[in-house]
């Protein structure tokens, strides 16, 4: 049995957040939601979290968890505010305790930072299940982009993170930290293998001017359409192919301040002696 998915597209970051839910029960997860931020400004809002919490509250939803697919790199994570709101754990893979011991580093976090995971109720493992409602979501891990990137699977229904893209743009970068093409081909097989009639929803999608962004493809557009992967594209060969795409990519816009909350599940740092958080810009340290 599946879920029904409601998507909304944040067109900032040009990112998906998915409202998933089992129709019998109404017990729901929301994967990926995004936190409002202006970088020239430093200011925050919630905007897009409502707009959440208002559907939820019309479908007569009971969320059961926020779940993260990864910590993401490209947009700040709404999942602490949302976590107050609707009084319900956030839950990420078991490898963010790595991508934490990273960048407590990079940011020199060694005083208010312990990589272990806690500031999340929950780490998932590979082919941990959790319940919603009448039906089981299935945790696969699928590393490559990042260390901790999961893909969430409920029946057909498949909650890709940035593993994959749309056919027209491919697959996940991995010059990240922690990132491994290698590692990303075998989880993209993982993905592949579950039938062509599967439904990957995306994370992102950033269309060409005029066109729609798509929220999700089936594993048999991927089969055919990806530009990384059609036509049995070999290990060796997907390597080579996502090492020079990604040694022409620059640095998100967004990953310096997206990664500091991020890691700490949506909580934006403590507030200094002026009562007000200040996130880090490390100089030179990329």
């Amino acid at each position: 049995m599946n879920p029904e998915t409601r998507s909304f597209y944040h067109q900032r970051t040009f990112t998906w957040t998915h409202v998933a839910w089992d129709p019998a029960t109404r017990k729901a997860v929301i994967i990926d939601p995004v936190l409002d931020y202006d970088p020239a400004s430093g200011r925050t809002s919630r905007d897009s979290a409502r707009k959440l919490l208002d559907f939820v509250d019309e479908e007569m939803l009971d969320v059961a968890f926020i779940l993260e697919t990864h910590a993401h790199a490209d947009h700040l994570t709404a999942a602490a505010w949302l976590k107050e709101k609707l009084s319900c754990p956030v839950a990420i893979g078991k490898g963010i305790c790595r991508v934490q011991a990273t960048f407590r580093d990079v940011f020199n976090l060694v005083d208010t930072l312990t990589p272990d995971g806690s500031q999340f109720e929950r780490l998932l493992d590979d082919g941990e299940e959790i319940p919603m409602g009448d039906l089981r979501i299935r945790v696969v891990a699928t590393p490559g982009h990042t260390d901790d990137s999961v893909t969430y699977v409920i029946g057909t229904s498949v909650y890709v993170g940035d593993t994959m893209f749309a056919p027209a743009l491919g697959t996940g970068r991995c010059d990240f930290p922690g990132g491994d093409a290698s590692r990303l081909y075998d989880s993209i097989q993982k993905i592949l293998n579950l039938g062509d009639d599967a439904v990957l929803y995306l994370c992102h999608d950033y269309p060409t001017d005029g066109m729609a962004p798509v929220n999700c493809v089936t594993v048999a557009e991927q089969r055919m359409r990806n530009i990384h992967l059609s036509g049995g594209v070999s290990k060796d060969e997907f390597v080579k192919i996502r090492t020079a795409r990604d040694a022409q990519l620059s640095m998100p816009g967004l990953i310096l301040p997206s990664i500091q909350v991020n890691i700490r599940a949506g909580e934006l740092p403590s507030a200094e002696d002026n009562g007000t958080s200040y996130l880090k810009m490390p100089l030179d340290a990329f």
